[in-house]
């Protein structure tokens, strides 16, 4: 079967060196589980922030439909003040949204009952250019700035008037959205300028890649307004920042979610149910966020964005049936062969097709593995001397790694925050700043369960809080009164969270009253020691779910060999010493 593929570069061996080594396999008996990554998502609104003193840099990764025509595409973006613009790359997003995605795990510890074949596993199944000066001619429209960046034309945009700009960006060929205008007027009307994006002729929606933009400013903003006009409800917005501490939202409020609403039976596969009711809660009403990671920046693989082998310079002056095997030795495609073309760069496809398109009538795997079985039908003109190829890979793919690299290691500390939220809640853009005082946040969480003899079970939860289980019992609604949110945060740039609601003492009242209520009649006089035993629970859970990646992270050894090693004594395993050196704590820290 032929296929043409594109894959993150050195995704195999990364996620290889990623995992941990196989220990004593477990014999006849089940090891304990490892934690499940809820699948990685790159739908919603995917931002990273970097803040210093006086000025923002902001890469927006860019969202479209694949069904689009890529000359109707366009993007506009208000913003306080003129920024420079730069070519950002996919790669950073897709290792941000790997590295932080929530990871949740269930350890389940059996009592020995008298019989080796009891010490099985109790099922728990988961689911898985150049700048202008002021041009005046649209009437009351400044043209600040017309720049190429990338595959893009950016123009900027200043004004009074939201009709007289919407009648520009019609006279220019930009479809008119006429519910924009209010709203475009909200955002003149508070001094900001309108950037206006949108790809250059000739260009395909293959070469579509983030922005960057920096600009004079104090905190991070993302402009929801605009985005309420074609929003879906509960649309997912992630935040990443890079800086010095830990990034907050400083005119929306912060949740912490109730542990006890995800379903840990099923590695949390109700997560985005239980975040868009937490944050639609009281006193969050809607415009809230919770915090999935806070902590080391190095926890990216910058291996995963940036390459020393990439060299653009080796290609101008190439003959075009050389193409290939230059891309093959870089590590940029692996094209050996006419069953298989793989792009292990996302703008890589869109660059060859702009210089060395396939031929009619070929296929591009035939055509690209086999170049000097094609040179005839090369197209010698749009190839050239390699120069302008050279140029294009160096602006859209070398530097943009080299720049993400740098920001990784310059910055030692990433947040990731997150919020589900719906076009009637967009009302006011949410703003970000640093507060360096407040603790980290893991973004792995690991419950454990021990299950006795006569089926009764407890989940002890990261923060410690005990949850009794009957027999055969799925993960309890409790009662209607168990909130959603555990705290409310107003957070402050200095200091800790600023309590609006909270809710543990009823949190854990109602626990209380719910393991009377299931609590274990009295174990039988027994002399037996207790065993491990590991479920076989497949499945990551849900919230990111991804067209790129949607399998779930499966941490362990292969299949006959658990590869892990189990500590006798009841929910006592190897990885919760891990687990210690995360900083996952018996109770529960308030973030």
């Amino acid at each position: 079967m032929r296929r043409l593929a594109y894959a993150l570069p050195l995704a195999a061996a990364l996620l290889a060196s990623a995992w941990p080594t196989p220990a004593d396999a477990c014999g006849g008996t089940f090891c304990d589980a490892f934690p499940n990554a809820l699948p990685v998502d790159q739908t919603g609104e995917n931002v990273l922030f970097i803040l210093e003193p006086g000025q923002v840099e902001v890469h927006i990764q860019i969202q479209y439909d694949p069904n689009t025509n890529a000359q109707k595409f366009a993007w506009m973006i208000p913003l306080p003040a003129v920024p420079e613009f730069a070519v950002g790359t996919e790669l950073l997003f897709q290792e941000l949204l790997r590295a932080t995605v929530p990871t949740y795990g269930l350890n389940t510890t059996n009592e020995f009952c008298g019989d080796d074949s009891a010490g099985g596993s109790v099922s728990g199944d988961g689911t898985a250019g150049g700048t202008g000066g002021a041009d005046t001619d649209g009437g009351g429209v400044d043209v600040v700035k017309i720049q190429t960046v990338g595959a893009f034309e950016v123009v900027v945009l200043a004004g009074k008037s939201a009709p007289e700009l919407m009648q520009w960006l019609v006279d220019n060929n930009y479809q008119s959205i006429p519910e924009a205008e209010p709203i475009l007027q909200q955002y003149l009307d508070e001094g900001n300028v309108l950037v206006a994006l949108r790809l250059n002729h000739g260009e395909n929606l293959k070469s579509i890649h983030p922005i960057v933009l920096r600009y004079a400013g104090a905190d991070g903003c993302v402009p929801i307004r605009l985005t309420r006009i074609a929003a879906v409800d509960d649309m997912d917005i992630r935040v990443f920042a890079l800086g010095n501490g830990r990034a907050i939202p400083t005119n929306y409020r912060h949740v912490l979610v109730n542990p006890l609403k995800l379903d840990w039976l099923n590695f949390a596969a109700n997560y985005k149910e239980v975040i868009s009711l937490a944050v639609d809660a009281f006193m969050a009403e809607g415009r809230a966020f919770v915090t999935e990671f806070a902590g080391a920046s190095d926890i990216l693989n910058t291996f995963a964005f940036h390459s020393d082998n990439w060299n653009n310079e080796v290609f101008a002056g190439l003959p075009a049936i050389e193409v290939v095997n230059q891309l093959n030795s870089q590590g940029l495609m692996d094209c050996f062969d006419s069953f298989f073309c793989q792009f292990n760069h996302p703008l890589l496809e869109g660059l060859l097709a702009t210089y060395l398109p396939v031929p009619d009538g070929v296929l591009a795997e035939d055509f690209y593995s086999s170049l000097a079985a094609y040179e005839g039908q090369i197209d010698q003109a749009l190839w050239g001397d390699g120069s302008g190829f050279a140029k294009d890979m160096l602006s859209r793919i070398i530097e943009p790694g080299t720049h993400a690299r740098t920001l990784v290691e310059t910055w030692p500390y990433l947040s990731r925050l997150y919020t589900t939220i719906s076009p009637n809640e967009m009302t006011e853009d949410p703003l970000f700043l640093y507060n360096p005082q407040l603790p980290d946040v893991p973004n792995v969480r690991i419950a454990n369960r021990f299950v006795r003899c006569d089926g009764y079970s407890t989940v002890t939860l990261p923060d410690g809080r005990e949850v009794n289980l009957e027999p055969g019992m799925a993960w309890p609604d409790f009662q209607a009164e168990m909130p959603w949110e555990e705290d409310v945060d107003q957070m402050p740039p200095m200091g800790m969270p600023q309590p609006l609601i909270d809710n543990t003492p009823l949190i854990d009242k109602l626990l209380a009253e719910w393991n009377q209520q299931h609590s274990p009649p009295p174990p039988p006089t027994t002399t037996g020691e207790p065993t491990t035993g590991a479920t076989s629970d497949g499945g990551g859970s849900a919230t990111d779910s991804s067209g790129n990646d949607s399998s779930p992270m499966i941490w362990g050894g292969n299949e006959g060999s658990c590869g892990c090693t189990s500590d006798p004594r009841p929910g006592a395993t190897g990885l919760l010493a891990l687990l210690g050196l995360l900083g996952l704590r018996r109770r529960r820290a308030r973030a």
